[in-house]
């Protein structure tokens, strides 16, 4: 495993992409988008900045329970998302209204494939693994997997074989490291691989 990677939002007030690629982290997943219209008002800027001091760049969308085929569309046309560029869909419980249910969940991801070629990852926790249970055939096992556990080792749903990145922690909870130079405290993922297969992972989108 390599711990290689920070996820971001507008939350993160200040970072500082050559102080984090100098730190060793090779790879940052932003959030552009939620429901059928926010747009993370940092998104743009900073996916220029990452650009910039040669960092990998990966866009995230916070899916709620409104229609996710226009979700989808909102996410792809915010995130601006270039060949090698990852693509992600954040499957939580939303604590601001609906939350997003597996059958719009299915949806998303199919909508992203069928426009784009690629399956994005999933991103989740608990609630992911509730949605799922013990279901081995869903659409979302097309997806690479972005488990968040705040413990010693994660534990994933029978859907995927194993996880290609794990958020083990956001910056308070679970194993240390919290911080990294150029942020602070943050959401920090580890890579399932070395940084060669990281690198050619991203790399493929």
């Amino acid at each position: 495993m390599i711990n290689a990677v920070v996820d971001l939002s507008h939350h993160n007030a200040s970072v500082d992409f050559a102080a984090l690629a100098a730190a060793g982290i090779a790879g940052v997943i932003h959030k552009a988008t939620q429901g059928t219209s926010y747009v993370d008002p940092t998104y743009a800027t900073r996916q220029a900045q990452a650009r910039s001091a040669g960092l990998r760049w990966g866009a995230y969308h916070f899916g709620d329970g409104t229609d996710a085929a226009t979700q989808a569309t909102h996410f792809l046309a915010t995130a601006n998302a270039a060949p090698g560029d990852l693509l992600a869909l954040d499957v939580e419980q939303n604590t601001q209204g609906a939350s997003m249910s597996l059958a719009q969940a299915e949806t998303f991801v199919q909508a992203v494939f069928q426009r784009t070629g690629r399956w994005p990852g999933v991103y989740g926790g608990s609630y992911l693994k509730q949605l799922l249970g013990s279901s081995t055939t869903s659409p979302l096992g097309q997806c690479w997997l972005w488990i968040s556990q705040y413990a010693s080792q994660p534990v994933i749903a029978p859907l995927w074989p194993q996880w290609t990145l794990w958020q083990y922690t956001d910056g308070n909870v679970g194993p240390n490291p919290h911080t990294v130079s150029g942020v602070g405290n943050c959401d920090r993922d580890m890579y399932n691989g070395d940084l060669a297969a990281l690198q050619s992972w991203w790399s493929a989108g």
